[in-house]
Order: structure tokens, then sequence, then C-alpha cells
């Protein structure tokens, strides 16, 4: 296919590639400069830098001036009578645009990966994807340090990373830190292999990604410890990694029964992206829902586009006498359940065997679209931030 490709077009598919991420990165750039009220204030700005502005500083909301800069509103009136008066206002967290947009730009920087891990001949067995699993973590992790941030601001404490510093861990920007981290320690574990230093990359790949993950989560538990503005609730993680198991493994009982096919084509790494989607699904029945019968104090509010469309139609569904018992996050967990056993469906033997690499890529993808916002709505839950 890439053959065909360069033959018709004269450009190799990584030249073809190169040419339209830098053709688009030019377009914004271009646009910007020309009408930069278009497509600097009311797109890059209003779904990308306006809401990590509001979220790193604290603000219900962030405006952009007709003359440029940032304005941050502290109360939800001024940020409606804002909107309402037709300015530009971002609001801290996703929107369905920057949510597809992350889509996109992550289906681009897939297929880089890909081209430089076939440059570099590696990445073609499945304990490639294990020796990732930390880093998924780490993800989740890594931006509830953020949270703890910005639960240090309200306590009138200065934050470990200060705005403008902070918005390398607030999405999108987080997405390119944990890439950038997870891309050199996979670079790295390679050369020692390869320079005969070690016998297998994957243990030094994993051992630093378990390094990485582990300072993320004991800097919270000092937080814990030595803070009022932070706490700790075994109870929570402990719950939500014993329900999620108990999902997952319910779940795989069930295709191994029923539809045995379903996992024919990833084996035990279906299981565990399985396992991963349950933890954001369990992570937010309790994060919405359990918080006051388990630690007495306020339930979480959404984070993502997702879940909290579920939350909001559930409350339109069911009844209030319904949603008193049940609460409105458990739908969440069963179409989290749902999807990722879909995917793992779609993964067959065939695409693997076809573009190893390309389908190792895009099952580490799939786990940590999961596994990542999940572990960070268990720790935000373990930790009250």
């Amino acid at each position: 296919m890439s053959a065909g490709f360069e033959d018709r077009w004269g450009l190799s598919a990584e030249r073809a590639w190169a040419v339209a991420v830098a053709a688009a990165s030019a377009l914004l750039v271009v646009g910007s400069v020309v009408f930069p009220r278009v497509v600097y204030d009311r797109f890059l700005w209003r779904y990308f830098w306006g809401p990590v502005a509001a979220d790193g500083q604290v603000a219900q909301c962030a405006v952009r001036p007709a003359d440029g800069g940032t304005e941050l509103l502290t109360s939800s009136s001024a940020c409606a009578d804002a909107a309402t008066a037709g300015e530009i206002v971002a609001y801290p967290g996703y929107t369905t645009v920057s949510t597809l947009s992350y889509v996109v730009i992550l289906l681009a920087m897939l297929i880089g990966v890909v081209f430089l891990l076939r440059r570099l001949e590696i990445a073609t067995e499945f304990r490639f994807f294990y020796a990732l699993f930390p880093f998924m973590l780490f993800g989740g992790a890594l931006r509830t340090v953020e949270d703890a941030g910005i639960a240090a601001i309200r306590a009138g404490v200065e934050p470990l990373i200060a705005f403008p510093w902070n918005a390398l861990i607030i999405s999108p920007f987080i997405y390119f830190t944990v890439f950038a981290i997870t891309l050199l320690c996979v670079v790295g574990a390679y050369a020692l292999e390869d320079r005969g230093l070690v016998d297998d990359y994957a243990r030094p790949l994993f051992g630093a990604g378990v390094v990485a993950l582990t300072a993320s989560v004991g800097y919270l538990a000092y937080l814990a410890v030595a803070t009022d503005y932070v706490t700790f609730y075994p109870q929570v993680v402990g719950l939500v990694l014993l329900i999620s198991t108990a999902a997952a493994a319910a779940t795989w009982k069930l295709i191994e029964r029923f539809e045995p096919s379903v996992n024919r084509g990833t084996g035990f790494v279906g299981f565990v992206i399985i396992w991963g989607h349950a933890v954001d699904g369990v992570a937010n029945v309790i994060g919405l829902d359990w918080m006051p019968a388990l630690t007495g104090t306020a339930n979480l509010v959404p984070k993502h586009v997702v879940n909290e469309l579920v939350v909001n139609w559930t409350g339109r569904l069911l009844p209030e006498s319904v949603l008193a018992v049940t609460g409105d996050a458990w739908p969440f967990l069963l179409v989290k359940l749902v999807a990722a056993t879909f995917v793992v469906w779609v993964f067959n033997g065939e695409l693997y065997e076809d573009s190893p690499r390309y389908t190792l890529l895009l099952l580490i993808t799939v786990l940590a679209v999961g596994l990542g916002p999940g572990t960070r709505d268990m720790l935000r839950a373990t930790f009250g931030i």
C-alpha cells in the first residue's frame, strides 16, 4: 500500500504524514495571524488554551477580550453574563470540539509513532504492551498531582507547580508530556538491550514506568500526611480495584462462555483492556455517587464529556425516587464494559499479523484512554481532591 502511494505521488508514507502535519500546523499559524479573532480566539484559545488557563488558575471561566489577553472570572454568574453578552468564554474541562480534536491529534501521533518504531525496528510483540502498562497509570497519577495543586491554591498554599508550568500536566498538554517521557524511556530501554547491558528491554522499561508512577502517587501520599487539603480514603481505592476486577472478570467469563471468538485475537491483553475501562467506570460511580456514604464528603463532579453526558441523561430519564437509590453514574460503567468488549472483538488475529506495530499501539491507546482517566478519577476520590 505504501509502495503504491509512493509510486503514485512521489512521496513515501512517512513524508506524506510529515507534509500533512506540517500543512495543518502552518494553516493554524497563518490563520491565527491573518484572522486572529476567528482562528486563534474562537478556536485555539476557546477550546484549548482558555480552558487550561482557567483550570490552572482556579477560575470558573476565562474570557478573551477583543484586545487580547485573558480575563479570569471567579463566579458562575459572571461567566454566564459574559457568555450572554457574546464574549468568547472558555470553561475548565473538555468540550465536544476539543475532544474530537484530541482524537484527530491522537491518530496523527499514532501514525507518526508507527513510522518511528518501524525505523527503529522495535515493538512487534505483546510484551511491549505489558511493559508500557505502568505508564498508563502514571498519566492519570500525574494529572492528579495537578488536581492537588488546585486544592493547594484553594487552601491558600503555593502549589508544587504554578501556572503557567502546570499547563504541562493539564489536558491537552499532558498528553504530549507523558508521551515524551514514555518515548524517552522506550528508546532508552531498547538502547540498553542493543548495547548488551540488559537481556530484555521490557524489564527496564517496565521499571521506569513504575518509578514514575511511584513518584507521582508518593507525592500525593506525602500531601495526605503533611497537609490539610489532601486526605486519604483507603476504602475508596480498595472498592474501585475490587469492583472493577470483579466486573472485568464477570465480563470475561461471559465472553468465554457465549462468544469466545471475541478474545481470540488479543488473549489476556483483552482482559487487561476491559479491566482498565472497568476501573474508569467504577471510579466514576464511586466518585460521583458514593462519596458521601464512603467518606462523609461531597461527591466529585464529572471531568469528561462522555461521563457528564451519561450522568445528565440518566438524571433526565430516571425518576428521583430511583436515582436516590441507584445514583446517576452507574450506566457509565455499563457503557465502558460494552465499548471495551466491542473494541477487543475488533482486534482479531489477522489485524495483528498484518500490522503488529500499529495493532499494538492501538491496543495501548485503547487501554490508555480508559485507564488514564480512570486512574485520575480513582486517585481524586482516594485523596479527596
